[in-house]
């Protein structure tokens, strides 16, 4: 009869792969849950939730990713300025046509962590997002994930 144990990773033991994404028509929310999951390492049998075992993740066209629905003109961000009365808001369709739109992609994965934890800013620290296909990171050879071919709800063409 055997017993069998659990795997508990230690930091030290944990080898982080570098992956490459290209968001390019790829649908926002299926894009960041598929990121969140690599970032924290659920992907791996030996997952660990206490550890930072995920991968690093680099993001290309991060631009070009689409809303289902009537998302880009009712999906609303808001944020406080600090002062009385402060709260502004914007759509998602004004994000992605203005000055930063990857951090509709950030936003999204970042909602997608544990909340206000240690482990999770370092784990968003491992999130790469570019709106070209260019990016810094070819020594590390990262490996390609062909997102939009998983499956053909994470492909949005219009």
């Amino acid at each position: 009869m055997t017993t069998k144990t659990t795997v508990s990773l230690k930091p030290a033991d944990v080898e982080k792969k570098w992956i490459l994404i290209d968001a390019q028509d790829a649908v926002v929310g299926r894009l960041a849950s598929f990121i969140a999951m690599r970032l924290r390492g659920k992907h791996r049998p030996d997952y660990t939730p206490h550890v930072d075992c995920g991968d690093y993740v680099v993001v290309i066209n991060a631009d070009k990713v689409k809303f289902t629905g009537r998302k880009l003109e009712k999906k609303i961000y808001y944020w406080h300025t600090g002062y009385a009365g402060g709260i502004k808001e914007r759509t998602a369709g004004k994000i992605l046509d203005g000055r930063f739109p990857e951090r509709i992609l950030e936003k999204a994965v970042e909602r997608m962590l544990p909340k206000e934890s240690p482990l999770a800013r370092r784990q968003m620290t491992h999130l790469r997002l570019y709106n070209s296909a260019e990016h810094p990171h070819e020594a590390q050879n990262p490996e390609t994930i062909v997102f939009t071919a998983l499956n053909s709800k994470n492909l949005r063409s219009a």
